[in-house]
This record gives structure tokens, sequence and C-alpha cells, in this order.
């Protein structure tokens, strides 16, 4: 598995926690975010990176700014992105069982390092169980392809 993680400026604290997280599993990731704190527009940063996700660069992102929402937004108009708005550990887990997600965001302002590195760890391991939900993801799929 190979991941993008990006960040906003609201969001370069708790990307430094999951990239330790990641690099402790040995998990291959290019970080895409911005340097610093100071003000960016996060559509410019969630775009990018989940560009690079649909066109087969990388398996999955990890996209974080204040709250998520921006990020989560602007992931999902690109097409093939399933991205997840994620805050607890129980949602990271059903978003991979049941959605097949290839994105999550997460909320600096929302989360703290710890919950974030449950989180990013439960959503990492967690695999798609496939079945009658992906009779639903394929209806999305379907969607998009039809606009």
């Amino acid at each position: 598995m190979k991941v993008i993680i990006t960040a906003d400026h609201a969001g370069v604290v708790l990307r430094s926690e999951v990239k330790a997280l990641l690099e402790e599993k040995g998990i291959p990731y290019e970080d895409a975010g911005v340097e610093g704190t100071c003000s960016v527009d996060y559509p410019d940063y969630s775009l990018s990176a989940a560009k690079r996700i649909a066109a087969g660069e990388f398996d999955r992102g990890i996209f974080i700014c204040g709250t998520g929402i921006g990020m989560s937004i602007a992931a999902n108009k690109v097409k093939g992105i399933r991205c997840a708005l994620v805050h607890d550990v129980y949602s990271a887990e059903m978003t991979r069982l049941h959605n097949d997600s290839n994105v999550i965001a997460l909320g600096e302002r929302v989360i703290g390092p710890g919950l974030a590195r449950e989180i990013v760890e439960t959503w990492l391991d967690t695999s798609f169980e496939g079945g009658r939900h992906n009779r639903r993801v394929e209806k999305i799929t379907t969607y998009e392809e039809e606009q």
C-alpha cells in the first residue's frame, strides 16, 4: 500500500503525528501538504492529492485540515474518490468495511493526536468487506461514470 498525505495550514501538527505512525508501520507515503502555518486554500491540496489517487499513483490518502470538512468536500469532487470524514475509530472501520473508502479526512481542531493515530491505524488495517456492500459501491461508481 502506498499513501499520500496532505494538509493545509490547519492540519500540519496532526499530519506530523500521522506521518510518524506511517513510518512506524513501514508504509510508504508521500507528503504533499503545505509547509508551515501560513494560510492556504485547502482545495489546492485536496484536489491535487485526490487526482493522484484517482490516477493510480497511490492506493489511499489521508487529508487533514482544521475540521476535515473542506478537504473531504473537495476530494469527493474527484471521480473515483470515496473520502470519508472521520472523527472516531468506529467510523474509520466502517468506512473501510462497507464503503471501501480510499481517502480519510481528519480535523486537527476536532481530534487529538492519540485518537488520530487510532483512527488512521484502524482505517489502514481494515479491508473492504465486499458482498452486498460491493453492489452499493458499484452504484456510486456507475453514477460517476454517467456524469
